[in-house]
């Protein structure tokens, strides 16, 4: 950070300390909020948006080599015209952390001229082409995403200090997603009554970070399929961790795997139904 950015920044850091520093009042005459002449004016060469760390956070993705690592794995666009697979992926993770909650939502990045520019993008995909763009995936395109995310998520583990992950904890659960949705593939009816899916969440408790994410009918158990998941995130975090710790409820006991995960070197605290078998 530049010099004379600090400076600016611990000045307004003292004016703000000053002004909220407790004092003895006495009975006001008027409100405290009484500003009445207030001018508005439009500078011609700077301007300013509500998401501006926007602009940082792709510098971070750049550095990471996620884009490139998202090109080069996934493969869903026969040509670029202009865009790219990072271009999309990109476009829909900044929609969300700009603030929007549905692909219309793009539409506002896009009539931001200076949201544009501090991504050095001539134009950004519309929602229908962002639409279009999610409707190309099969699982093993979402898989493969997931592991582009995963090695950048290994570099930053590995720049962390000495000692950043003396003891993993890998969290495996599962919820239940409702969905409005009449026609959506794949959804059911869950034990709680509720019409959706039934995603299975493999995260890393120590820095709350989702490791996997895998969606499923809203009638499947907790478990279903889970065994592959947890094999990934193990592997994935034992890279940089000193040791492995699996978490589950009693429905993530899988009986079967114990002893290899054991002989492996890995923890567990997984629960156990008490019955009289």
């Amino acid at each position: 950070m530049n010099r004379t950015y600090r400076k600016i920044l611990r000045n307004r850091k003292q004016r703000l300390q000053r002004r909220l520093h407790p004092k003895h009042w006495e009975d006001q005459p008027l409100p405290v909020l009484k500003a009445s002449n207030i001018r508005y004016e439009m500078a011609e060469r700077a301007a300013a948006m509500t998401c501006g760390g926007i602009g940082a956070i792709h510098l971070m993705v750049q550095r990471l080599g996620l884009v490139a690592d998202i090109d080069q794995h996934l493969q869903l666009l026969k040509v670029h015209l202009p865009y790219h697979e990072s271009d999309h992926v990109l476009n829909l993770t900044y929609n969300i952390l700009a603030g929007g909650q549905r692909l219309e939502d793009i539409e506002l990045r896009r009539q931001d001229e200076v949201f544009l520019n501090g991504l050095g993008a001539e134009r950004i995909p519309d929602p229908t082409t962002a639409g279009d763009f999610t409707r190309r995936f099969q699982v093993e395109d979402i898989v493969a995403l997931e592991e582009c995310v995963n090695r950048a998520r290994l570099a930053v583990w590995q720049a962390q200090p000495q000692g950043f992950l003396q003891e993993a904890f890998v969290d495996v659960d599962g919820t239940v997603a409702r969905t409005y949705g009449e026609c959506k593939e794949g959804m059911d009816i869950s034990y709680k009554g509720i019409w959706g899916y039934a995603p299975l969440i493999v995260s890393l408790a120590n820095t709350k970070e989702v490791l996997y994410l895998v969606n499923r009918p809203g009638n499947s158990t907790s478990h279903t399929g889970s065994v592959e998941w947890i094999d990934r995130a193990v592997d994935l975090v034992s890279q940089v961790a000193g040791s492995v710790t699996i978490r589950g409820d009693t429905d993530f006991t899988h009986t079967e795997q114990l002893d290899r995960w054991h002989d492996a070197g890995h923890k567990f605290i997984l629960g156990m139904d008490a019955h009289p078998k």
